[in-house]
């Protein structure tokens, strides 16, 4: 068998959730049925990482001005500013792929997305959108919505989406769900063999950000600390440069009150597994719907029993159709939900445990890394199948592509995501 010759696209090289993700994926792929080439738009820990797992890695870098994150890039006049100083980029990016000669190209950043389609149809390959952002005006500006669900089904080869719940933001669109995947240094032993940690601590893990929910998860541990003097609070995460004056604000805040004294910022770790060990319970704050929610499912594999916000791919995640509750959902924005929700599973560990232990069971059956490489796998197939239009029009694939992949945590009832 000849390998596929898949090129894949990023906008950055930092560890953000779809860059680990991708790191996994790229450990995960068959060689015999993939040949593997990650090209970055920038340098930074990816590489290394790729490059130490015996991934081939290229970084062509992009103009910084072209926005300085993958959804500040999609805003209004700044997207329109930022395509036009990426045309040279886009150039460079072409003759790029025209050494490299994919049987495909996939993408899987917002960003990566626009400039990928372009350079991949300009020399006629098939493009493969991996979207891992929800495509809804609650999450980007309303023209870049509209953009993307246009050209995601007039002008793209395939779609993948991380959860059905990104899949329904894109509607029209038939796409193949492929759920960010868990490898194996992933999984913790059996939660009842946990030691759980002494005093108790409840944390929160990811970029802090308006979009994570730390302000709402300081108003909560403010409402727990008042009744719980033992207890002690973990943010586990550091900034984005856009993003440090919601940082200082959530700083601030958790000096004040009882909280003082009781909640250490760790910045940025690499170990996100060693710092979830050390958790008594994982709050999971978003006030917006997450399009997946990577986190918990780890802190599900690491048996950390978990409340989490509802809405979006959290849903999927913590209470799937026709399973048992995997944990705590409350309502986004529900700080007095969250609090009670953490106070539930302090007040009866044996009830914790038990449900942790279920979801620690679930997760590794649900989400392995071997089924998301699979999946992908079967779509760059069909996608190298594609017959590109005439003039570099989009073309139309030589099989229907699959809609949604057999997985235990899709019921067999609910319809294809389209």
């Amino acid at each position: 068998m000849t390998p596929i010759r898949v090129v894949v696209l990023d906008h950055t090289a930092q560890t953000g959730g779809a860059e680990l993700a991708l790191l996994r994926l790229a450990t995960a792929l068959n060689p015999v049925e993939v040949d593997l080439t990650v090209l970055l738009f920038d340098d930074g820990p990816l590489v290394g990482m790729l490059t130490d797992r015996g991934v081939r890695v290229r970084v062509r870098r992009l103009d910084p001005r072209v926005g300085t994150s993958d959804r500040q890039a999609a805003t209004g006049w700044a997207a329109v500013r930022s395509l036009g100083r990426a045309l040279p980029f886009v150039l460079r990016l072409r003759r790029e792929l025209r050494l490299l000669d994919p049987d495909v190209v996939h993408t899987t950043s917002l960003k990566a997305d626009l400039i990928g389609l372009v350079a991949g149809r300009s020399i006629r390959r098939p493009v493969v959108w991996h979207v891992h952002d929800r495509i809804a005006a609650d999450y980007l500006p309303a023209p870049v919505v509209r953009l993307f669900r246009v050209l995601a089904r007039r002008a793209v080869t395939a779609v993948v989406v991380n959860s059905r719940a990104t899949g329904r933001t894109l509607p029209r669109v038939r796409s193949t769900v492929a759920y960010p995947g868990l490898a194996a240094d992933q999984i913790g032993p059996d939660p009842l063999a946990r030691a759980v940690p002494q005093p108790p601590v409840v944390g929160i893990v990811g970029r802090i950000s308006p979009t994570k929910g730390q302000r709402e998860f300081i108003a909560a541990a403010q409402l727990l600390a008042r009744q719980h003097p033992e207890l002690r609070f973990r943010v586990v995460g550091d900034a984005l440069f856009s993003e440090q004056d919601y940082a200082d604000t959530v700083r601030r805040r958790a000096k004040e009150g009882a909280l003082s004294g009781r909640v250490e910022f760790t910045g940025w770790v690499a170990d996100t597994g060693a710092e979830l060990d050390r958790l008594t319970v994982l709050v999971h704050a978003s006030p917006t719907p997450e399009p997946f929610g990577q986190v918990v499912a780890e802190a599900m594999a690491r048996g950390v029993p978990v409340v989490a916000t509802a809405g979006g791919g959290m849903d999927e995640i913590v209470r799937p159709g026709g399973g048992p509750v995997r944990g705590e959902l409350v309502p986004a924005g529900d700080v007095a939900g969250l609090a009670a929700a953490v106070e539930r599973l302090l007040s009866d560990p044996v009830a914790a445990a038990d449900r942790a232990r279920t979801a620690w069971s679930q997760v590794r059956r649900d989400y392995p890394i071997e089924r998301t490489a699979a999946v992908l796998t079967a779509v760059w197939q069909r996608a190298r199948g594609s017959v590109p239009g005439p003039s570099g029009a989009p073309g139309r694939t030589t099989s229907a592509p699959r809609s949604v992949p057999t997985s235990p945590t899709v019921p067999t009832g609910e319809p294809p995501v389209h």
